[in-house]
């Protein structure tokens, strides 16, 4: 007995060769038309074994042709699922209707005595009953094969009992997607709602609770312990309470990521656990314009900067255009190659990806010349605030130097649009960072109206998950034990998710016509030692028991508070609700390049030399005038005003701060 049942697990686990299966198949059709034939022509007492099967030679092959177009035999059986039956049901389906058309052509040509109406008249009663026991026989023996071999197999799995919260389309994929696992053996107790209008109704056979039955008492009648969370539209404050009341009663979370994101991100559809990104910003914003495709349609794309969080995601969703060429520039070799595999399978025809430094004007030369871009999204930067508060050469020569070049190039050579990515730090800047990025908005803005290209820049907050971001950090510190460090427990921060972000650079190059700078409706700010709590609480520790957060001060040039707009903006709307144009304090703007100009040069100029930070900081404080610095040793900067007049610049006289006469007053 034991060899016998250990002779079938053997069988069981071994993959047969395909035509078996499609013997098998067969033989149902077989057996079908022959039971039907019987019941049918029986009850009419005119059944002719000799002439049913004469005419089964007509059924089988029309049946294998359907088998063979529809592959129905190539699925592993053991596996069977939804696809698997609704195969069966195009295949049986198809081949059903094709019959019934043959018979009827048959009949309208021949008439009965003739040996072709004899013998290729098909009664539609018999075709209609054998379709209709062959789909069951075809679709029941696949399921008992696999219940079979779960129960051979499987019963030694691991086996949680969980709840659903979402009762609609994404619920029942992820009803489906935990059905099929088998790796471990989940089951669904029952859907959990929020929403009156489905509570009380039953989805699969389940009953669709309340999210207020679900008590301490539930969970420990029914031993549950996880919930998946599955809901299209995924709004924080929604996630935010259901999370709270499923985390209060000592539930794992995990979630479905909704359609939308899947197809944004190019994610896998699966179940993952819930992460702290789900829960903050605001309600999901679809920014997917029409004529996008369209601008990109057979055009060359350079993305600078290619390689960063930023760049790299606008280059996967630039890769599923129709664009002509798409350039992807970034002098992190590692990176831009890691870029270049995640996307080179599909359009490495199209896809250029080149190791380069923005900052070199002969090396950007080149590129303008050779591929001689439509449109440029510029994303090269440099974004960490104290390294740049410490390095501010470095900072002025990407962040300033670099668009500069890059927006030279453009009108040299005849772009249609530059995009650049701008960030709310330089929004009243009290860091170098900040205030090199206004320096590039500033620069970018003045070559408006110098040419046939349309410059347009796009400013939004923190992204979620970037290099470098507060997450990530968070993430890491709890991995080490703890505790989280936080610079100020009144700090707060703008959030959005990346593929937000780059629609949003997307949608700016179709909307703007040049001078723009788009910001963002990034809904509330988020405090920083809030999500700290709530991430120690999404892990599954205690505050302050397990993880407890330490407050360590401002960095160098650090803000409090961001903000998208300076205090001489306002904004005008656009066609989307949640896209602005900021209305930017255009003075002496001209002014403003040409002194970004003589800085520019001055950098050049001390490439070879030890920079002199504080002369360069002064005479950005001169073309930012809003820019006071915090936390810095610069601040005195802020209290000592010293100017002299230096040589014209493009013929017209500036003044900008000299060091030693700075350094004279201290």
């Amino acid at each position: 007995m034991m060899g016998s049942l250990g002779d079938l697990r053997r069988r069981l686990r071994k993959d047969n060769p395909r035509w078996v299966i499609l013997m098998i198949d067969m033989w149902f059709v077989f057996a079908s038309y022959v039971f039907s034939n019987y019941v049918v022509n029986n009850f009419k007492g005119v059944f002719d074994i000799e002439l049913m099967l004469k005419k089964v030679v007509v059924i089988l092959p029309i049946y294998l042709l359907m088998f063979l177009c529809y592959d129905t035999f190539r699925g592993i059986v053991r596996q069977t699922g939804i696809r698997d039956t609704i195969k069966i049901f195009k295949t049986v389906g198809s081949a059903y209707i094709l019959l019934m058309v043959f018979t009827f052509i048959i009949k309208t040509i021949f008439d009965k005595g003739t040996l072709a109406g004899d013998y290729l008249r098909l009664s539609y009663g018999v075709l209609t009953m054998q379709a209709t026991i062959l789909l069951v026989i075809m679709v029941g023996a696949r399921v008992i094969y696999r219940t079979i071999y779960e129960y051979l197999f499987l019963p030694g799995r691991k086996g949680e009992n969980v709840l659903i919260f979402g009762a609609s389309r994404p619920g029942l994929v992820s009803f489906s997607l935990l059905k099929e696992d088998q790796r471990t053996k989940y089951q669904v107790v029952a859907f959990v709602e929020d929403k009156i209008s489905r509570i009380g109704k039953r989805l699969a056979g389940l009953k669709i609770k309340d999210i207020t039955e679900i008590t301490k008492e539930y969970v420990e009648k029914c031993h549950i312990t996880q919930v998946i969370i599955a809901v299209e539209n995924n709004d924080p404050e929604r996630l935010e309470y259901v999370s709270d009341w499923f985390q209060n009663l000592g539930l794992e979370l995990k979630i479905m990521p909704p359609a939308r994101i899947l197809l944004n991100s190019g994610a896998k559809r699966e179940i993952r656990p819930l992460k702290i990104e789900d829960l903050l910003g605001r309600k999901p914003i679809k920014l997917d314009h029409p004529e996008i495709e369209d601008e990109m349609r057979g055009k060359v794309i350079l993305v600078t900067g290619a390689a960063g969080s930023i760049g790299s995601e606008l280059a996967r969703q630039i890769a599923r255009r129709h664009y002509k060429k798409l350039i992807l520039l970034d002098q992190a070799e590692s990176a831009i190659y890691d870029v270049q595999q995640s996307i080179k399978a599909s359009f490495a025809e199209h896809l250029h990806c080149v190791v380069g430094d923005v900052r070199n004007f002969a090396f950007m030369q080149r590129i303008f010349d050779e591929y001689k871009p439509d449109l440029v999204f510029h994303a090269a930067a440099y974004k960490h605030v104290p390294l740049m508060e410490a390095n501010p050469y470095e900072s002025i020569q990407t962040n300033v130097l670099g668009s500069k070049i890059v927006a030279d190039l453009c009108m040299r050579y005849g772009t249609k649009k530059m995009v650049m990515v701008s960030t709310d730090k330089a929004v009243n800047p009290t860091n170098v960072m900040g205030a090199t990025k206004r320096m590039a908005e500033i620069y970018v803005s003045s070559c408006s109206g110098k040419s046939d290209t349309s410059f347009i820049i796009t400013r939004f907050g923190n992204v979620l998950g970037s290099n470098g971001s507060v997450i990530p950090l968070f993430e890491k510190q709890m991995a080490d034990g703890g505790p989280l460090t936080l610079t100020h427990p009144d700090i707060t921060r703008f959030f959005m998710t990346i593929p937000e972000a780059c629609q949003l650079v997307q949608e700016a190059g179709v909307m703007g016509k040049g001078g723009e700078i788009f910001v963002f409706d990034m809904g509330k700010s988020v405090k920083i030692i809030d999500l700290a709590k709530r991430m120690i609480k999404l892990k599954g520790y205690r505050y302050p028991e397990d993880i407890d957060i330490k407050i360590v001060g401002l960095r160098p040039g650090e803000k409090i508070y961001e903000e998208l707009l300076a205090n001489n903006e306002n904004t005008v709307k656009t066609h989307h609700p949640k896209i602005m144009i900021a209305k930017v304090n255009h003075d002496e703007l001209s002014l403003k390049a040409d002194r970004i100009n003589a800085i520019c040069q001055q950098i050049l100029d001390a490439d070879t030399l030890l920079p002199d930070f504080m002369g360069l900081v002064a005479a950005m404080k001169e073309v930012v005038p809003e820019f006071k610095s915090q936390n810095s040793e610069y601040e005195v900067l802020d209290t000592v005003v010293e100017k002299k007049e230096i040589e014209l610049v493009h013929g017209k006289p500036i003044e900008v701060p000299v060091y030693s006469l700075v350094k004279n007053v201290l």
